[in-house]
């Protein structure tokens, strides 16, 4: 039988305020553990939360980003589970009266665009962190009341590509809207994953498995690959898939299970009695619509207009916001209409830098004077495409100017006939048989001659003016 999967993903964003969600506790990373907390953050007996304004306003943001609509009522409610790091044994979250709700995030796909439903946009408190060493667990409760957003999809993503694209999109739109660092490793952004397969053509969802301790989003598609592989093989052996939560080890590349997975029964939600309904005025709303910035398929379509980027060329550029603005800011300084030399070297050599250090393109430290100053070396002409490579290279590592490493190295193009042609004198002597190949009608014999010359010239040939003049000598040999 032929299964299919079907993926929700619930994705935790911890919102970028000076103080916790209902307490006025630092929020500051790295501090001494158990350093940032107070009688309301750890449940004590008469102390009562109160709701940081900040946070709300955040939330709004993101909601209207994601088109979903703001719920006018909206409460909080205590989830009740017991586990050592959550102090007050209930979690402040929302549950029937969420902040918003049926919004979407739009992927690109090989086969096209695909838009995933967001079903809902809810504001919670985290729980504090353990730290596993040796024979002993420990507690830190810092990160207890910190200020967090649970982002959850409907069940419409069908393959754990669809479930990567969808959160670096959803990744993207979060950083433009500057309301979290979205950092995997701080914790300040972390996702669990629903999963379940189900005979194709049924639409009735199969039994999920719920996967945590997914620290990246490699982490994600890779956990739901095994974990498809897996379910599958089970009802293909006649063994009954059951709810529960797993964890994915990445060492070994597997999941085992943690615990079986509780219904909304079993938290016995209630509302929060020291926490009033709130009325969120649409005046308020339509004011934080107003103030948003420019998101990233907004950007996307402003890049294409105003400088004549590819949809492709552009949505590459428009991922990251920072990315995006240098990107943006070398193409209005570049003095040519047409940006495209700009953009070829941006999404290529520049991106190809930043993927090898493991950065992102601001991270090389590469101002857009100096890369604008190597491309006006490679439009001049006097240095190659694959010189400018190079040059690029050292740029980062020395941080030195292009003019003054094409200095230090002699790198300027040979574009001096004279010169040139001593050379292909020399190479046409030592190549006989490819001579009388390129007169017998052998194109690709040319290429082979050029390359011999520019071995000679350790690559400093200008390979256009090289060609022309060596197809020249070669039909008067």
């Amino acid at each position: 039988m032929n299964y299919e999967p079907v993926i929700g993903l619930e994705v935790h964003v911890q919102i970028k305020t000076k103080s916790k969600a209902f307490c006025g506790c630092s929020t500051e990373f790295g501090a001494e553990p158990n350093s940032q907390v107070c009688p309301v953050c750890l449940g004590f007996p008469g102390s009562l939360p109160v709701l940081n304004a900040s946070f709300l306003d955040a939330a709004i943001k993101v909601a209207v980003a994601l088109g979903c609509q703001v719920q006018e009522f909206t409460k909080f409610d205590r989830k009740h589970y017991f586990y050592p790091d959550l102090p007050k044994n209930y979690q402040i979250s929302q549950y029937d009266l969420p902040l918003a709700l049926n919004g979407f995030v739009d992927i690109e796909l090989e086969s096209g665009a695909k838009r995933i439903r967001v079903k809902r946009v809810h504001l919670e408190e985290d729980a504090g962190k353990l730290i596993h060493a040796d024979k002993m667990s420990l507690v830190d409760f810092n990160r207890t009341g910190m200020p967090l957003l649970e982002i959850v999809s409907e069940p419409d993503l069908y393959s754990p590509q669809e479930a990567y694209e969808y959160l670096n999109n959803l990744k993207s739109i979060l950083s433009y809207l500057d309301i979290s660092d979205c950092d995997m490793e701080k914790g300040s952004l972390r996702c669990d994953a629903n999963i379940s397969v189900r005979p194709k053509g049924e639409e009735k969802l199969g039994i999920k498995s719920e996967l945590k301790n997914l620290n990246s989003f490699r982490a994600v598609r890779d956990s739901l690959t095994y974990e498809i592989e897996r379910q599958v093989g089970a009802l293909g052996v006649g063994e009954k898939i059951i709810q529960e939560t797993r964890l994915w080890d990445d060492k070994e590349s597997k999941t085992y299970s943690m615990r079986s997975k509780g219904e909304a029964k079993d938290y016995r939600y209630f509302p929060d009695p020291d926490l009033p309904p709130f009325i969120i005025k649409f005046s308020k709303v339509d004011e934080i619509r107003k103030a948003l910035p420019e998101l990233p398929k907004e950007k996307q379509v402003r890049l294409m207009r105003d400088f004549g980027l590819s949809e492709y060329d552009a949505g590459i550029l428009v991922f990251s916001k920072k990315d995006a603005e240098y990107s943006e800011d070398c193409m209005r300084k570049y003095p040519k209409e047409n940006k495209k030399q700009v953009a070829n070297l941006l999404i290529g050599p520049l991106l190809s830098e930043a993927n090898n250090r493991n950065c992102r393109l601001v991270g090389l430290d590469l101002s857009a004077e100096n890369l604008l100053e190597l491309i006006d070396y490679v439009d001049s002409n006097k240095i190659s495409h694959l010189t400018a490579k190079i040059v690029l290279t050292e740029m980062i590592d020395t941080k030195k100017k292009a003019s003054v490493i094409i200095q230090e190295k002699n790198l300027v193009q040979i574009s001096d006939t004279s010169s040139l042609n001593i050379s292909i004198e020399e190479v046409i002597k030592e190549n006989d048989k490819s001579v009388q190949d390129f007169k017998n009608g052998k194109e690709n014999a040319l290429m082979f001659l050029v390359g011999q010359v520019m071995k000679k010239t350790k690559g400093k040939a200008n390979p256009k003016i090289l060609q022309e003049l060596l197809r020249g000598r070669l039909k008067d040999a």
